[in-house]
């Protein structure tokens, strides 16, 4: 199975969690966080960063990351150490249009690390998303989470 259709399937197993934003508009624009989510079962940086617009920006940690390239060598590191074998669980709260071809995407959920089955409270973070069309596609421009707890 290809990089893609594998990534595909992914997507489609995690459907389910997008309730009422499961289908039209609002489901393609809840494309990108399940194609996030699979790289991140993948632990593929190439895949996570090449969803993001080419001047996407990604805050984790204390680390503000404002273009692909970086983005992509960030995610390498923590998927060869920290990050190997770890997944995202989330669930959507809320997604607002802005133009026909912008939108924001609030989540809420976290990063299971390898063994894990259950995000631990202190590690639940809310995520906003904000989601373009470039040529047809929906692409993230930005990404930036908040802990919930501490």
């Amino acid at each position: 199975m290809s990089k893609a259709s594998s990534l595909v399937a992914g997507a489609k197993k995690w459907a389910s969690h997008y309730g009422a934003f499961a289908g039209g508009k609002e489901g393609a624009v809840l494309s990108v966080p399940l194609r996030i989510r699979g790289a991140w079962e993948q632990n593929d940086a190439d895949v996570f960063a090449d969803v993001f617009t080419n001047n996407g920006s990604l805050l984790i940690g204390d680390d503000q990351l404002t273009s692909r390239d970086e983005i992509r060598a960030h995610m390498a590191t923590g998927f060869a150490s920290h990050y190997k074998g770890a997944s995202l669980v989330d669930e959507p709260l809320e997604i607002r249009f802005l133009t026909d071809d912008v939108a924001l995407a609030i989540t809420e959920g976290g990063v299971l690390y390898a063994g894990e089955t259950e995000l631990p409270a202190e590690r639940v973070v809310r995520t906003m998303w904000v989601i373009a069309r470039q040529d047809g596609e929906w692409k993230l421009v930005s990404h930036q989470t908040s802990p919930l707890n501490g």
